[in-house]
């Protein structure tokens, strides 16, 4: 089952991210068994991160659940909302991506 996980991010995200960043990508990387897609929301303007949105394959929202909270950058409280949606495959098109 997919799981969409989007994350707003909270006030003081820009002054920590650097701190938690290579825990937070070595984790998405021990997990890309089940990862399909992840990356940093942004202003339109492209330069302000003010969240995240992850695409994972796991069976229950338990597991969708514990995949977030294992994140370095949710339990160093870095984001103000986090919302767990189930989903199915519609489209899928990963080449549209490319160059993006």
């Amino acid at each position: 089952m997919l799981w969409a996980i989007s994350r707003v991010a909270a006030p003081n995200f820009a002054a920590m991210r650097e701190k938690d960043l290579q825990a937070h990508l070595d984790y998405l990387h021990s997990r890309k068994d089940i990862l399909v897609v992840s990356g940093a929301t942004l202003t339109d303007d492209g330069k302000g991160v003010i969240g995240s949105m992850l695409i994972i394959n796991v069976q229950s929202r338990a597991e969708a659940e514990a995949f977030s909270d294992g994140d370095p950058f949710t339990k160093a409280g870095m984001f103000k909302s986090v919302t767990i949606t189930r989903m199915r495959k519609g489209q899928w098109n990963p080449q549209a991506a490319e160059g993006a």
